[in-house]
């Protein structure tokens, strides 16, 4: 069972996510790994309203355990991650600024805190961005060894050992792609 102080992390992480910019009303999903159960943000939940009943439990262990019919649609990503990596925080954003650097190549920021926190931030293109076997591969596959990673187009995975470390990692990715557009954009 999900502690009282995780879910309202879970719930206010979403809240700052929307206030950020870095989603939509309903878009991106949160997860946190405990032993061999995620919970994660349910399918079509409002990311900047979540409720405590909108965080399904799914476990690990079970490629067909009946949470996932309720868990977002990219609950297929944030497994890979996990079985991968050594993450205990997913969180899945769509920001923008990062989002649109992505479909030109890598984001290498330019400012100290992005720097510091992800030195590069790699792209992957799968054929099938959203919710696919092979985001889900390449995503977990590059989170090996980096922190934050973009799907092409799409939008933003990044990991932790925290919630709020992977939160963090996706504020500082957009403020970092702010800076590299802008910068761009000033050099032509």
């Amino acid at each position: 069972m999900l502690d009282s102080a995780t879910a309202r992390e879970i719930v206010d992480i979403g809240r700052d996510m929307f206030l950020r910019g870095l989603v939509s009303s309903h878009g991106g999903n949160i997860s946190v790994r405990v032993a061999s159960t995620v919970y994660i943000t349910g399918k079509g939940s409002m990311t900047s309203r979540l409720s405590t009943s909108d965080i399904v439990e799914v476990d690990l262990r079970r490629e067909n355990d009946p949470g996932i019919l309720s868990a977002s649609s990219e609950y297929i990503v944030h497994r890979a991650i996990y079985l991968n990596t050594g993450a205990l925080a997913v969180v899945h954003a769509h920001p923008p600024y990062a989002t649109l650097l992505s479909m030109s190549g890598e984001i290498v920021p330019v400012d100290s805190e992005g720097s510091y926190h992800l030195r590069r931030v790699p792209v992957v293109a799968p054929q099938n961005p959203i919710a696919s076997a092979e985001a889900a591969h390449l995503v977990s596959e590059i989170l090996k060894n980096n922190r934050a990673v973009m799907v092409r187009a799409h939008g933003s995975f990044a990991h932790g050992n925290t919630l709020e470390e992977a939160y963090m990692l996706t504020s500082a990715l957009e403020s970092s792609a702010f800076y590299v557009y802008h910068l761009e954009t000033k050099r032509r």
